[in-house]
């Protein structure tokens, strides 16, 4: 015994001691095997007491190596810090009891938490739901005595949905009751009715589902929805595809056709590369079907239950307001519910997921269940912005607890180790010093299942930069994008007009460092007396918390350097064919309006890949890019970009000026021509397509699903 705990307090003490925060990371997982060896109250003793000291990143990591200590004594730790007043402490509680047997004491402590809204609430939730297989009679009843109280609607939807969760004739009941009920709020009826499709049909529920899907407006769809669920839906049958069907998602975008809402909130890159992929994939020998899966409403949803073939876009209603990536963990359960519709429906053989998000977590749990085996794009992601943190100062031992809270750091690196780990195949974005990064950030060997791995770099279409260049050579009046580019030019000042673009394309998101790229260009003099700076992105009318961050940390910068603000153009989000033709118009110059040989600046923390880079390098622009990261395996530093840590906004104005020489060097053409046939050669979308459908094909042949 005395051994064991000289192993938990070795375990303990490296915590404490690693030098990086990522580090935590993997010696957390050798805290909580450490703890698993271990039994008795000094084991409780020894963790309980770090979690109240101010090394808030040691005590998350002992909230879950209590979790793993054989002793009733870590129980009632967990339970007691349900109502702790930091509230990291309480969500990693929540998180952690999930491990442990049912705890009356803690039911109606969870249940609390659930009340309490959040990402707290998703993860009480989750452990409330594995209780309820043991315990379904106490958790339903928990649940029912929170519903009795006062509460609005959107605690009362948080309520009913966790009591979808819980099996049983009681939950049943309630959940019946609520579907039907005429003076319950619609929200709260829709998440009741909703649930109804997840449960036994028996005759009360199908009774009650098909009368309700006869209602107008969204109860009548959503019920209909819940009837397809349960058997009984009029949906037409859709039929095996001719080939592979094939999964792909990210439900954070609005994504159509024409892509129109790119760059506003989470609406970037990968929005943009599913749909070019999906349309890529479908022409790939052997793929018969290929499914974008992104939020949508209900009716969207139903609609999408036809039959098609080829590149289909299917809709999954979250039934909430849109969110962002961050906050959208409250949509797990109807994210769950809609991604296992369309894979049921559509027969799906293989699903590709990328990032740690719920809509991973979700589909995850989905193709768990059915067995769709699962490629996935491994990143180290949050691990590279974790470290990218670290090394600024702006996440430390001090802190991580309550930046944890909100950004779920430790929850999604536990959920790229447990997809890791699950996946049939992986997909590795190129970088400079790959396996080192792999072994570093995510203690992952490469080298040791080198079958398991496949570096797939992202591509881009370039009948898309193709099409933006023939737009400047074309007579006559200037078509839409090229007119607004024009028009957004001439709101300068006069002495402005004619300078050449510093252009950057993206999301306004803390990762991307759009605040620290207005703050390089604006205090370097010579940079705004030389250029102006457009920044594409952002919804400007309706701003997220995230977007609303960056517009005030910018105005804070225009602040200080007000003489700069003459020289920046925000127009918010373009679709990715304006985007295409301004980028075009940035090097070639406009008659009137902006000048030649533009540059084009990723300012972003960190960049896996960097879509938007490589649209920019077949553009002709030169590229300023992060050091670190994909960006550095296609841009040739000093030749066709320059590469730069973009933690220094020094270094960003200082690569800034160097490309603007790089510009107007001679030699233009020969340089222009380097950097397509680059991209030509390695990352277009079609060579991606079809990279990715010969994993497909052995993926599913693994599984048996071709």
């Amino acid at each position: 015994m005395r051994d064991v705990a000289l192993s938990l307090r070795r375990a303990l003490d490296e915590v404490q001691q690693a030098p990086f925060v990522v580090d935590v990371l993997r010696s957390g997982d050798r805290l909580a095997t450490a703890a698993g060896g271990e039994g008795g109250p000094e084991s409780v003793r020894l963790l309980a007491a770090v979690i109240h000291e101010r090394d808030e990143l040691t005590a998350v990591a002992a909230v879950h190596a209590l979790a793993r200590v054989f002793d009733d004594g870590a129980d009632a730790v967990l339970t007691e810090l349900l109502s702790h007043p930091r509230p990291f402490l309480r969500e990693h509680a929540s998180w952690a009891l999930k491990a442990r047997l049912p705890r009356l004491d803690a039911i109606g402590r969870l249940v609390g938490v659930v009340v309490g809204g959040g990402f707290s609430a998703v993860l009480a939730q989750r452990t409330l739901a594995r209780w309820a297989a043991s315990a379904p009679e106490q958790v339903a009843l928990a649940v029912e005595g929170a519903l009795a109280g006062p509460a609005g609607p959107d605690v009362r939807s948080r309520l009913v949905e966790t009591l979808g969760l819980v099996p049983g004739p009681i939950a049943g009941r309630a959940l019946h009751a609520l579907a039907v009920d005429p003076g319950e709020h619609l929200s709260v009826r829709l998440t009741a009715v909703a649930a109804l499709g997840d449960r036994p049909a028996d005759a009360a529920t199908v009774a009650a589902v098909r009368e309700l899907s006869t209602a107008t407006g969204d109860l009548g769809t959503v019920a209909r929805l819940a009837a397809t669920d349960l058997g009984i839906g009029a949906v037409e049958r859709v039929g095996a595809a001719p080939g592979l069907t094939v999964a792909q998602l990210f439900l954070h975008a609005d994504i159509d056709r024409d892509l129109s809402r790119a760059g506003a909130g989470d609406n970037g890159g990968v929005a943009t590369l599913l749909v070019r992929l999906g349309d890529a994939l479908a022409t790939e020998p052997g793929i018969g079907r290929v499914l974008t899966l992104s939020r949508g409403t209900a009716q969207a949803a139903l609609d999408a239950l036809t039959p098609g073939e080829g590149h289909l876009l299917t809709p999954v209603p979250l039934l909430t307001e849109a969110a962002s990536a961050a906050q959208a963990w409250p949509s797990r359960v109807a994210a769950e519910r809609g991604i296992r519709r369309l894979l049921r429906t559509h027969h799906v053989d293989v699903l590709h997921l990328r990032m740690a998000e719920v809509g991973s977590l979700a589909a995850a749990e989905v193709a768990r269940e059915l067995g769709i085996p699962v490629v996935f794009t491994l990143a180290p992601d949050p691990h590279a912005v974790i470290q990218a943190l670290d090394m600024t100062g702006d996440l430390h031992r001090g802190n991580f607890g309550t930046e944890d809270a909100r950004e779920h750091y430790w929850f999604r690196a536990r959920l790229v180790q447990r997809l890791t780990q699950d996946a049939a195949h992986l997909v590795l974005f190129p970088r400079p010093q790959l396996q080192h990064d792999m072994r570093e950030l995510l203690g992952l060997d490469v080298a040791d299942e080198p079958h398991r791995f496949t570096v797939v770099p992202e591509g881009v279409d370039l009948r898309v930069s193709a099409a933006a260049a023939a737009e400047l050579e074309r007579p006559g009046v200037p078509g839409r994008a090229l007119a607004e580019l024009d028009a957004l030019v001439a709101t300068l000042p006069a002495h402005r007009r004619g300078l050449p673009l510093v252009v950057s394309v993206g999301r306004l998101h803390r990762v991307k460092g759009m605040a620290t790229l207005v703050e390089a260009w604006a205090g370097d003099a010579e940079l705004v007396e030389r250029s102006n700076l457009l920044i594409v992105g952002g919804d400007l009318d309706d701003p997220s918390p995230d977007e609303r961050e960056q517009l005030d940390l910018i105005a804070e910068v225009l602040g200080h350097s007000p003489g700069a603000a003459a020289g920046l153009l925000m127009p918010g989000h373009r679709p990715n064919d304006v985007v295409a033709v301004w980028l075009a118009a940035a090097r070639a110059g406009r008659a009137g309006g902006n000048g030649a040989a533009g540059v084009y600046v990723c300012s972003s923390l960190k960049e896996e890949f960097g879509l938007a880079l490589v649209e920019a390098l077949a553009s002709g622009l030169v590229v300023v890019g992060p050091a670190a990261g994909g960006p550095a395996t296609y841009l040739e530093d000093g030749v066709t970009g320059v590469l730069v840590d973009t933690r220094r906004p020094d270094e960003v104005a200082r690569a800034i000026r160097t490309a603007f020489d790089l510009a107007a060097a001679p030699g233009q053409e020969d340089r222009i021509d380097r950097a397509t046939e680059r991209v030509r050669a390695d990352f277009t979308v079609q060579t991606m397509a079809a990279r990715l459908s010969t994993i497909y094909a052995g993926a599913a042949r693994t599984a048996g699903r071709s």
